[in-house]
């Protein structure tokens, strides 16, 4: 098993914050990876199996979908990764239907997450979903990485690839809007499903000035969220101030859900990198970031 997958094991067994953050230490220390991927890297470790993956139908089932509520299993001999991809460390997770789960989901499925990280930190998650149904029925579901970003500032952030995009709000109804703003900043509550959009998002944190640059495949939506004060003081696993250092940016296939036929599979695929930049002092050119291959 390579080094990631073990770590992963572990914490399964010993599922202690000094322990994950000495594991995870010396795995970025092995990798020369930059220190600014550290409490990515935590904070991954630590949702893992919660996990950040909505699987969603319509229906009575859990808010934001079951997947990330159940207890995923570790593939001990994943299929080796493709040798023209640099992420070397990687662990894959699967999720298959229990008699528990077709009680609310009538389904048979085989759900495989790989997490895999790169030299400089880089993070990407593949996610496959093959419908493992005998009785010929089809299945559709909805997706999302729910991915939380650490920021300096909220006030400070703004996100650019969106601009100009169709989206439902979700604080008014789902109702369907048309950016009208240069560039997404914060000022109070967002929670909006960007629709069709690019496959690579940049989320300026001008304060720090960093970077975080998405890409995706497969996921045609973005949702953007942050719950603002009044919001996160009611709500029960979130602090009273900590919307002020976070921001939601996740890829999404929202509003055409998937359908997969007995024997289909679908596959998505994000991956996130922090790199430097001095937006501030109009070194960074947001429009060439987002054409950078």
């Amino acid at each position: 098993m390579n080094q990631l997958g073990e770590i992963v094991r572990k914490i399964i067994v010993k599922p202690n914050l000094r322990y994950i953050c000495m594991e995870v230490k010396s795995l970025l220390g092995r990798m020369h990876m930059v220190k600014s991927s550290f409490l990515l890297v935590v904070r991954l470790l630590l949702d893992l199996l919660g996990l950040f993956v909505e699987l969603k139908s319509t229906g009575s089932l859990e808010q934001y979908g079951f997947a990330r509520n159940r207890i995923w299993s570790i593939d001990l001999d994943p299929p080796p990764s493709p040798s023209d991809i640099s992420h070397k460390a990687y662990v894959d997770l699967i999720l298959t239907h229990s008699e528990e789960d077709m009680k609310i989901w009538p389904h048979r499925y085989d759900c495989r997450l790989r997490v895999a990280l790169g030299p400089t930190g880089d993070l990407m998650l593949t996610s496959r979903i093959r419908n493992t149904n005998t009785d010929g029925k089809s299945f559709t579901f909805r997706f999302a990485y729910q991915t939380y970003f650490f920021v300096t500032d909220i006030s400070e952030v703004r996100v650019e690839g969106l601009e100009t995009l169709d989206y439902l709000d979700n604080l008014k109804n789902g109702e369907r809007f048309t950016e009208q703003e240069d560039a997404i900043t914060f000022e109070s509550e967002v929670d909006k499903v960007y629709l069709s959009t690019p496959t690579k998002i940049a989320i300026l944190d001008h304060e720090r000035k960093r970077t975080f640059e998405l890409r995706k495949d497969g996921l045609p939506d973005a949702v953007v969220w942050n719950p603002w004060d009044k919001k996160a003081k009611s709500m029960a696993d979130f602090g009273d101030n900590e919307y002020m250092h976070m921001l939601c940016v996740e890829a999404a296939c929202v509003e055409e859900p998937i359908t997969l036929k007995p024997g289909e599979e679908w596959k998505g695929r994000q991956e996130i990198s922090a790199v430097p930049s001095s937006y501030c002092s109009e070194q960074l050119d947001p429009l060439r970031l987002l054409l950078r291959g």
